[in-house]
């Protein structure tokens, strides 16, 4: 095993795990994990909806700030996606009743529009790190067994709108990829229904 700064470094480093996209009864469990009273409670909730309803990547959902959201209009505006590309991305209402309720508290703790939306109680910025060990750790406690990590969940809300029916241009915007292609890619590695449903039409017999 190699070593980084002495230490033994992760056995995974530098390799590139397949996805594990989450059930919408993982995700749901997942999201009942933090606490719905403690501060930072309500605000690990809505980092969660934000990364899995609005598929966003950790650094687009812990860069953003409270002016880069509208309630009534139940978007978010990335302003720097990847490549520095700005977008603007929807969400459905039960997910912004979540990030509402982090809002009144962030409000109440006295934190304004300087801050981050998604901040310490002491109003400094989440850090990535803090994020890749949080999800692990909910995810062990809600019982649930796949590798449970940011990206995995934009994946999870990929995977679910493709088999909605979703059209693959708008599943590209939401998600912020440059070209088609590479969405298109990207279902087919996460959801590949047309694989799954011709197997599951072929008869046999033992």
């Amino acid at each position: 095993m190699s070593k980084t700064n002495g230490r033994p470094a992760p056995w995974n480093r530098g390799r590139k795990l397949p996805p594990e996209p989450l059930t919408a009864d993982e995700v749901t469990r997942l999201i009942k994990q933090p606490s719905s009273r403690a501060p930072t409670g309500i605000r690990n909730r809505a980092l969660i909806v934000l990364l899995y309803r609005g598929g966003l990547r950790c650094s687009e959902a812990l860069a953003l700030h409270p002016k880069d959201l509208d309630i009534e209009a139940g978007t978010v505006r990335v302003l720097h996606g990847k490549g520095d590309r700005a977008r603007l991305v929807g969400l459905d209402a039960g997910a912004m009743a979540i990030i509402q309720v982090w809002l009144d508290k962030r409000a109440s703790l006295g934190f304004t529009g300087r801050q981050r939306l998604i901040c310490t109680l002491r109003g400094k910025p989440v850090s990535g790190r803090y994020v890749r060990s949080l999800l692990p750790r909910l995810a062990k406690r809600a019982g649930i067994e796949k590798r449970v990590h940011a990206h995995g969940l934009r994946h999870s809300m990929a995977a679910e709108l493709s088999a909605e029916g979703v059209p693959l241009p708008l599943i590209q915007s939401q998600l912020g990829h440059s070209n088609l292609s590479t969405t298109d890619r990207y279902i087919r590695q996460l959801a590949p229904q047309e694989v799954v449903e011709a197997m599951q039409k072929r008869e046999w017999s033992p």
